[in-house]
């Protein structure tokens, strides 16, 4: 190890003063000890050489050290800049009204000022420069001036201030104890650092909060008045089921006090006190209601009916809100159950009087029927008996007109001829009516050549047109329709004889239309005309509008007859006429082309299900007695035969005793002793087949529906709809195809 001579702390001054004191005593030295080798000399020449370079030495020292002097007047002067900008800064922060701090880029606290922990009086001695960013909201959210009631909320601050802290700019609000507010801004800054503000916005959290207030208070007014304007009682509760808000009916429905009412009171302290005073059904019992407030997850609506002691029956609704709370909500609907009740009873009323009245005018429709069918078969029979002894007279009355006779006589005896042929139409219309009344005549339809008709008419009304001085025109036709041709002609004879009475003056057109594949008979006149309100009444029997026509049509049997025959053969028959210029009367018919006689396509006949004529069986299983007894009697009034029993027992009882399978059968859902209808009906099919079947029930559940409907029967609910009842024991009767 190799010993320096000199110290480097020393100063300058003290280092030359030992360089001296070497020199010194190494000349001394030199001048004391001599040898015969010069080595003496040899150590002064060292010693002048190390004067040298002490020398040397210390020039560069005194350089060194003037340029150190320099230098820390620069740094001092640097310093003296610094504690100033330092103090300037200060300052600055200092004079800044909201708290101030500056964390560098690696999170450390640099620099602050005092309003910085003003807010949070506990923190002021725990900030220190180089405290790190999580050290500091460490510490905050341990500290007692903020607004946190426990250790939970303070984890869950801490978390989210760690993370805004991540933000390039965060804004929020921080809650102090006595109700004050500091906002939090948190900038970063172009070196990554953050800059963090504290604002006191205590006055401005209050003044919103007081306009807010006062929102709410005047939202609160007018939410109050709408309630209590409602004529439902409502009550609403807040997630932890304490009351919030209720009107005054709601406290008039239950029959409580308004005492019983007030802010932050319990539902089950409320739903306590009117236990006593509300009956609920057994669908809905008080213990589910209760687990229906208390349920953990999403409640779906709530509605049923209960009765107060006071016999007022309430609809209870209640719904969850988004925010867990509910509302609750009770409506008087005690006169629309009475009203319903009393409705109920006036239509079962009402539909077993329509049932008599109807059955009365089903008896009396019957009798009119046999009375009609017996005067059908009556003018039948007369006119058969009436056309024999005629056909004699006739013969006599023409035997005397062959005979030499005055004038005078041969015009009595045609004037009696006359009358006896008047007769002769009369009763033979009688008997066309009578026979398309009773559907027994003859019209089977085959082709017809309408040109061969139309001239026969001519000729034969030809000379009565000429009488009366009228134009009369026939418009020949090669047209083949499909029709009867014993009524096509009567029709046409009608048409023409009613235009030619009617007409005074003027001309008869008779002709046909060809339109595809039909065609239209046409019977024009220029006669009186027919008023609006007297076109359906002329095809009436006896019906007539001109009394002084004389002619044997003229006592208003032709154009019934038109009618009648036209709607048996499928004939469309139309009219038009107008008062003082004429009347045209149309019969639209099928073509057949090339004269052949074709298959006639009628319609087939739609399968008739006649319920009263049916006798049908139904089978009843009904425990009410009084239910029993009303479908009972309405099957009844539809002719069927009613097997009515209590129970599944019975019915197998009672079916197996008569031997007989029902047509249908109505089972009621809920028997006596907890039996289900649906057991009942499985037992029945088993030992009778696939039965049509309906539940009956006031049970309208969605499952019971659908159940009902896996099984093949409907569910029938009660209060049983007539209508449907009958629609459904008409489709078990046989089809009736003619």
């Amino acid at each position: 190890m190799v010993h320096s001579l000199l110290n480097p702390d020393d100063s300058l001054e003290r280092q030359h003063e030992k360089l001296l004191q070497i020199t010194d005593a190494l000349m001394r030295r030199v001048e004391q000890v001599t040898d015969q080798s010069g080595a003496a000399y040899a150590q002064f020449e060292r010693a002048a050489l190390l004067e040298d370079q002490v020398r040397q030495r210390t020039q560069d020292l005194e350089r060194v050290l003037d340029l150190l002097n320099e230098s820390n007047a620069r740094l001092a002067e640097a310093n003296r800049a610094t504690e100033a900008a330092r103090s300037d800064l200060t300052a600055a922060i200092e004079a800044v009204e909201e708290g101030f701090a500056l964390f560098s880029p690696d999170d450390l606290l640099v620099l602050y000022n005092l309003r910085f922990s003003m807010h949070l009086g506990d923190l002021k001695e725990q900030l220190f420069p180089g405290m790190s960013f999580a050290e500091y909201v460490d510490a905050v959210s341990r500290s007692a001036s903020i607004d946190l009631r426990n250790e939970e909320e303070r984890a869950e601050w801490r978390k989210m201030r760690i993370e805004r802290h991540e933000d390039q700019h965060a804004i929020f609000n921080v809650k102090l104890v006595g109700n004050r507010w500091v906002q939090v801004s948190a900038h970063r800054t172009p070196d990554g650092g953050t800059v963090i503000l504290q604002t006191d916005v205590t006055d401005i959290m209050r003044l919103e909060r007081e306009a807010r207030d006062k929102l709410m208070d005047q939202q609160a007014i007018m939410i109050r008045a709408t309630l209590d304007h409602l004529n439902q009682g409502v009550g609403i509760f807040d997630k932890d089921t304490h009351l919030v808000g209720w009107n005054r009916r709601i406290g008039q429905l239950l029959a409580l006090p308004a005492s019983q009412f007030r802010f932050g009171a319990h539902f089950d302290t409320l739903f306590d006190r009117m236990q006593d005073r509300l009956e609920f059904p057994a669908s809905m019992p008080r213990e589910a209601v209760l687990e229906w407030i208390n349920a953990p997850k999403k409640r779906r609506p709530l509605s049923f009916e209960l009765r107060h002691k006071s016999g007022a029956i309430l609809d209870f609704f209640a719904q969850e809100m988004p925010d867990r709370g509910f509302v609750v909500s009770l409506t008087d609907i005690t006169a629309e159950r009475e009203a319903a009740k009393r409705l109920f009873e006036a239509n079962a009323l009402l539909e077993e009087r329509v049932a008599e009245r109807t059955l009365e005018l089903e008896h009396a429709l019957g009798a009119a029927e046999r009375a009609n069918a017996s005067k059908s078969r009556f003018v039948a029979a007369a006119s058969h008996d009436l056309l024999q002894p005629l056909s004699a007279a006739k013969l006599y009355v023409a035997s005397l007109a062959e005979t030499d006779r005055d004038p005078a006589e041969k015009d009595i005896v045609r004037k009696a001829f006359g009358a006896l042929e008047s007769v002769e139409n009369i009763i033979e219309a009688l008997l066309d009516i009578s026979k398309l009344d009773a559907g027994t005549a003859g019209l089977e339809q085959t082709a017809v050549p309408l040109g061969r008709v139309l001239a026969r008419l001519r000729d034969e009304f030809a000379p009565h047109a000429e009488m009366k001085g009228l134009d009369f025109r026939v418009v020949g036709t090669s047209a083949m329709v499909y029709s009867n041709p014993l009524f096509i002609s009567r029709i046409l004879q009608n048409l023409i004889a009613n235009a030619i009475r009617y007409t005074d003056k003027g001309r008869v057109v008779v002709g046909v239309r060809r339109n595809g594949g039909s065609v239209r008979l046409e019977v024009w006149d220029t006669g009186p005309g027919i008023a609006d309100e007297h076109q359906s009444a002329i095809f009436q029997e006896f019906h007539r509008l001109d009394t002084s026509a004389s002619a044997p049509e003229g006592l208003g049997l032709g154009l019934a007859i038109v009618e009648r025959a036209c709607a048996r053969l499928g004939h469309q028959l139309s009219l038009w006429s107008v008062p003082g210029q004429g009347t045209g009367f149309f019969v639209n018919m099928q073509v057949a082309e090339g004269g052949k006689a074709l298959p006639v396509t009628t319609p087939a006949p739609r399968p008739e299900r006649k319920l009263t004529e049916s006798g049908l069986i139904v089978l009843l299983v009904e425990n009410d007695i009084e239910v029993r007894r009303a479908i009972s009697l309405l099957l009844g009034k539809w002719n069927a035969s009613v097997l009515d029993v209590r129970s599944g027992d019975e019915a197998m009882a009672l079916l197996d005793e008569i031997q007989i399978k029902p047509d249908a059968m109505l089972i009621d859902y809920q028997l006596d002793n907890g039996e289900s209808g649906l057991d009942v009906l499985a037992r029945l099919r088993r030992a009778y087949g696939d039965v049509p079947a309906r539940i009956i029930s006031a049970n309208r559940s969605v499952e019971l529906r659908q159940t009902c409907a896996k099984i093949g029967a409907e569910l029938m609910a009660k209060p049983l709809d007539a209508r449907h009842l009958e629609t459904f024991l008409a489709t078990t009767v046989p089809v009736d195809l003619g």
